[in-house]
């Protein structure tokens, strides 16, 4: 069992350095002049063709077409909320600071995961225990909180502009807009999956949302044409890392390690807080990369904060989820850009 816990460990610290990729190069594209709706559409333009890839060897792409065909609204509003929302929030963040700061804001998806769960489970009427806010999880999300805004004030030295704000906010947008719609889309499974069909799997799940989501990305597209003319082939390529560093590696991988220590909650604690590495992957990559600017003073402690919280937060949720098939489905699928 630590052999394995081990090994999970291992893929899911490989999975963060993967994830790591879309705060680095979308901050290669801000500073390359890339406008962020290219950034987001073309994301996941060209992660749709990669998964289709792999779909052979991930349970394959026919039972996600028959969900897809069953509920087409379900799947097109969560994968508008969860994929959409979320990645136009996270690419305009980009423009607001270092990839390190970037990749800190969005550790607010910890508390997000928890504060969304009352208005999905209660007000659709499904009244079990995930509708409530467990009290010591909520306490070390609150210490990310904390931790994200000392990484902003400190920044900003001392007091917040105007684009640190928007910065901020679509950053949380982002945060809150990914749980919400992971977990929106795992209730309606929950509720409409066939009795007798196999359930869907992780890559499934996201494969479909992410073609759910192609009309509003290819409405998006062609409004960015027709404002800003084709993207540049260097953004093109800087997106297309993402889609396949984020989008097809780091989500295999990190389902793969939370999936190996599902039953083992010390396990599956360790294998949730290896993406606090994130934040340090992010850090070191952009100042070697891009040239950006090491966290210091207050900056630096709130990153070091956030990274207690994720954590903390970790080993209180991985306690509650293990060997728990739903709570385990929600937890993993929170984390991740």
């Amino acid at each position: 069992m630590r052999r394995v816990a081990l090994v999970a460990v291992g893929v899911s610290l490989l999975s963060a350095l993967f994830f790591t990729c879309t705060y680095v190069l979308n901050r290669a594209a801000v500073n390359a002049g890339g406008h962020w709706a290219w950034t987001a559409a073309l994301r996941y333009l060209i992660t749709l063709p990669l998964l289709l890839a792999v779909m052979r060897w991930q349970g394959g792409v026919a039972p996600v077409w028959r969900a897809i065909a069953r509920h087409p609204g379900a799947w097109l509003l969560w994968s508008g909320i969860g994929f959409v929302v979320f990645y136009l929030g996270l690419s305009y963040a980009a423009a607001s600071g270092p990839a390190w700061l970037v990749a800190g804001t969005f550790q607010l998806t910890v508390i997000a995961g928890m504060l969304v769960a009352p208005l999905l489970y209660r007000g659709a009427g499904a009244r079990d225990h995930r509708a409530r806010i467990p009290r010591a999880a909520m306490a070390a999300g609150l210490v990310v909180v904390a931790g994200v805004l000392l990484m902003q004030v400190g920044h900003a030295g001392g007091a917040l502009d105007r684009g640190a704000w928007l910065g901020l906010l679509f950053g949380a947008i982002a945060a809150f807009a990914y749980p919400l719609g992971n977990r929106g889309l795992l209730l309606h499974l929950e509720r409409h999956h066939p009795a007798g069909e196999p359930e869907l799997n992780a890559t499934q799940r996201v494969f479909g949302l992410t073609l759910a989501s192609q009309p509003l990305w290819w409405a998006i597209a062609a409004v960015a044409w027709a404002q800003l003319g084709p993207p540049p082939a260097g953004q093109v390529w800087l997106a297309a890392g993402v889609a396949l560093g984020a989008g097809v590696i780091a989500t295999v991988l990190f389902f793969q390690a939370t999936g190996m220590v599902r039953h083992d909650p010390t396990g599956l604690a360790a294998a949730e807080a290896m993406q606090a590495a994130e934040i340090l992957f992010a850090t070191v990559i952009g100042a070697l990369w891009l040239g950006e600017a090491w966290p210091q003073g207050r900056a630096l402690l709130g990153a070091g904060v956030v990274v207690v919280g994720i954590v903390a937060f970790s080993i209180v949720a991985a306690r509650a989820a293990s060997g728990d098939r739903h709570a385990t489905q929600e937890l993993r699928g929170d984390r991740g850009a």
